[in-house]
């Protein structure tokens, strides 16, 4: 069987991604037989992967990533419990990467937790008879003291997987001792005995600074402190909304080193179900692209696009739109505008079959009104890894070639009929509330999507990890605010190798005890 380290840690975010990725990097380019595994996640980022039996499946997108920097083909079994939250105290379970049902916390631990581990269980299993090492990554904090009966992604997996532990405390927030210290001290005994040593991440500064207070949580504890780790983010793709801003609050990625009058910026609603927000990343990654997240209710005066990322609550995020005003932003906006998956959805002239505010009644809901299409919505999930023919138009003309990415979704969307009643715009696009004739639509990503000369809909997640789509969509940015792209562009580099650098620069991986790390 497999040796195993478990990443786990003190708190959420505290970086148990990027060090988890960094060591399977860091194993696959010395030549070992290395696959992630996290037995259950929460998270509302997801990828479409191939189940053991080679069906359609969800798993969280933090091993989906950590599957590509350990360079071997990711299924289910990396991520056997996905948990979508989808508002209300309620989740949707998927098992081996197929939806089971939406159930609240209580209800999923008392009915469905045992079946989870079985499958968390045979998962590993699995991978472990066919590789040489395991970077398990844990959730939230190991020392939640309310939940060590039921711990699956820690305490249940440190002890079937027989793993040693690497607990990573962050810095970045202050009191970063004292949490590891009162981590250590709540641990059950037989999981206090597998944790091998500890690493501070998030540090600004001279880690001389922090030799005291290493000192003395060693001398208190017995437990090594194997490293700190800088304040460096490597690019790799976030895991939960805990790295978006609030609802009401800002936030902008991208490079703030290029002057403004070289810059774009792309407005995202931050809808209060938002899932899928790493779609926006690559946007980000690009010079002088600017992405900001808004509230619902802030101006749109500033933006050159907007994009209405994914949701996992459609309707409700249709309302909290509609109540907060960002109907009428829209309406008096003239850029490009796209909407992937739900905010495809959301773009539409209606959506039928929907639960109105959790009435359990079909009704009709009236969408924003800038596609002539319609979303009926039903209970089966559509799950697909796709290729589809670019023939670009709107806010990606001109691109061509094929696009590559997933279908996440439960909502069939088809052109509407000609309302003759509307007037049409000037400009010849669809303005909020306005409607078109359905026959003029352009399929620029297959039939799964739909555009008009300035906005786009598509359910392919990852639309803009394909460079040809994203390289249009920017030009057709910039081209609206009538300014020019800045003349270098800075390279990405590669994430995955940056995280392992990270590792190997700042762990002492001799005392963390993976033989074949030595």
């Amino acid at each position: 069987m497999a040796e195993t380290l478990l990443v786990a840690g003190t708190a959420s975010h505290v970086g148990k991604s990027t060090v988890a990725a960094g060591l399977c990097r860091l194993l696959a380019r010395r030549g070992v037989a290395v696959a992630p595994y996290k037995a259950q996640n929460m998270s509302n980022n997801a990828r479409v992967v191939a189940t053991p039996d080679g069906d359609p499946g969800e798993i969280g997108v933090s091993q989906h990533t950590q599957a590509r920097a350990a360079d071997v083909t990711p299924t289910t079994d990396v991520n056997p419990v996905l948990l979508k939250p989808r508002g209300a105290g309620e989740s949707q379970l998927i098992l081996q990467g197929d939806a089971v049902g939406h159930y609240e916390a209580g209800t999923y631990y008392e009915e469905h937790w045992a079946t989870a581990r079985d499958a968390a269980v045979d998962s590993y299993e699995r991978l472990a008879r066919e590789h040489d090492v395991i970077v398990a990554e844990g959730a939230g904090s190991i020392a939640e003291i309310n939940l060590h009966d039921r711990d699956l992604a820690n305490l249940e997996t440190a002890r079937f997987a027989d793993a040693d532990i690497l607990l990573l405390v962050d810095i970045e927030r202050g009191g970063a001792f004292a949490s590891l210290y009162g981590t250590l001290e709540l641990l059950p005994d037989d999981i206090r005995e597998r944790v091998v040593g500890a690493a501070i991440t998030k540090f600004r500064g001279d880690p001389a600074l922090l030799d005291a207070g290493v000192n003395e949580v060693e001398s208190r504890t017995g437990v090594p402190v194997l490293g700190v780790l800088p304040y460096e983010d490597p690019g790799l793709p976030a895991e939960d909304s805990l790295s978006l801003p609030d609802a009401g609050e800002h936030a902008t990625l991208g490079d703030d080193d290029v002057p403004a009058e070289r810059s774009i910026t792309v407005a995202v609603p931050r809808l209060p179900h938002i899932s899928n927000f790493t779609d926006l990343e690559p946007l980000a990654a690009e010079p002088g692209v600017r992405v900001r997240y808004l509230p619902l209710d802030a101006s749109l005066a500033d933006a050159d696009a907007v994009v209405l990322p994914g949701t996992k609550n459609t309707v409700d995020d249709r309302i909290a739109l509609r109540d907060a005003g960002f109907d009428d932003a829209l309406r008096g906006f003239d850029g490009p505008v796209v909407g992937l998956c739900g905010g495809y959805q959301l773009l539409g002239q209606r959506l039928t079959n929907a639960d109105i505010e959790g009435t359990g009644d079909s009704d009709t809901l009236p969408g924003l009104g800038l596609l002539p299409v319609e979303t009926r919505f039903r209970p089966d999930k559509h799950l697909e890894r796709t290729t589809v023919t670019v023939d670009g138009t709107g806010p990606i003309a001109g691109a061509t070639g094929t696009a590559t990415g997933y279908e996440i979704h439960m909502g069939h969307t088809t052109p509407t009929g000609t309302d003759s009643s509307a007037e049409p715009s000037r400009t010849g696009t669809l303005s909020a509330g306005e409607s078109s004739d359905a026959g003029d639509l352009a399929h620029p990503l297959g039939e799964q999507s739909a555009a008009t000369d300035r906005v786009l809909g598509t359910y392919l997640h990852g639309l803009f990890e394909n460079e040809n789509v994203r390289t249009a969509f920017r030009d057709a940015v910039y081209d609206h605010a009538d300014t020019r792209p800045p003349e270098t562009e800075a390279s990405p580099g590669d994430a995955f190798e940056r995280a392992a650098d990270l590792v190997e620069t700042n762990l002492d991986l001799d005392r963390l005890g993976l033989r074949h790390l030595l």
